[in-house]
């Protein structure tokens, strides 16, 4: 308590200090070794599945093209923040300017709402490659993958600074100490002195026509194509179709759960220790781009037999 303290008094007025593990400052070195295991599984993981669907002619499909959208954007996340969060533990960084706050804040929420948004592309691909089979090459062409893309990109990068960049210009009167390792939008007008309205609607409405109407229309997709394979005769068939939607569903459950559980801890956890407020939000940002790998590597036949190739060769 007292080096906080001392180091909230030796913050400079644009200077926010991160938050590690509280009470665990003697473990660092320790922590620091699974941290660094799981960022550089993240950083290896979605490489592989990159460099797999680039070399295999075979894997040159709408499905793994939205797959390795996914891995470019896990990659992405783990970039923005294995910087402090590593730091932190290893000791290099303890505090973190605006500026720097607002750029690191800028790419977790808008990467957020872009995996959002690929996962509910890659609903739309499986809808159509079972509901209607027969168009799915003609429906899903290069073209509209390429015009998906710049959409999801357009989407996930043009609606957030509106909001992040008025971060800039609020006052912050509060003791300068974020809850995490990193920034968020929700934490820093959490210290903000100033009228904040403007972010809390903003945001809200950014998070419901994003994150939540994605979610909706991914359920939708799937009533739909659980509608389709009931219709299908053959049992075999039916699961046939099902599995193919295996990784994908994975996939989803690991994105949404945790952005459920961070949320629930921060709306209705504040009497939960900080540690557990920290540990939420490391699982927030680093199990999907972990687990999303592995749920492909493992549940996708295509995939698994091309990772089993290149480590054989």
């Amino acid at each position: 308590m007292l080096m906080s303290a001392t180091s909230i008094s030796n913050l400079s007025s644009s200077s926010f200090l991160l938050t590690g593990f509280p009470g665990l400052e003697a473990y660092y070195l320790w922590l620091s070794i699974p941290f660094s295991s799981v960022y550089a599984m993240v950083f290896l993981g979605n490489c592989m599945v990159l460099h797999v669907i680039r070399t295999e002619s075979s894997l040159h499909q709408p499905m793994f093209y939205f797959l390795a959208m996914l891995a470019l954007t896990d990659l992405c996340v783990g970039m923005s923040t294995v910087h402090t969060v590593l730091g932190i533990l290893w000791g290099f960084i303890r505090e973190i300017s605006l500026d720097s706050c607002i750029v690191q804040s800028y790419f977790i929420h808008g990467l957020s709402f872009m995996e959002s948004s690929v996962l509910l592309a890659m609903a739309f691909d499986r809808y159509i490659a079972i509901c209607n089979p027969l168009r799915y090459s003609s429906i899903l062409t290069n073209d509209k993958i390429v015009k998906i893309g710049v959409v999801i990109l357009c989407r996930s990068s043009l609606l957030i600074p509106p909001v992040i960049i008025r971060l800039k210009f609020l006052s912050y009167c509060r003791p300068h100490v974020l809850s995490h390792s990193f920034c968020l939008h929700q934490d820093l007008i959490r210290i903000a002195c100033s009228d904040i309205r403007f972010n809390s609607i903003y945001a809200l409405t950014l998070v419901i026509s994003t994150l939540l109407l994605d979610a909706v229309l991914i359920i939708i997709s799937y009533t739909m194509i659980l509608h389709a394979v009931l219709a299908i005769a053959s049992w075999e068939e039916r699961l046939k179709s099902l599995q193919t939607c295996v990784s994908h569903i994975c996939a989803v459950l690991v994105f949404y759960i945790p952005i459920i559980g961070l949320t629930m801890v921060h709306r209705f956890g504040k009497h939960l220790s900080p540690l557990v407020h920290v540990l939420m939000g490391n699982i927030y940002i680093l199990f999907p781009p972990l687990m999303n790998p592995i749920i492909y590597s493992i549940k996708t036949h295509q995939i698994r037999r091309r990772v089993q190739k290149l480590f054989f060769l």
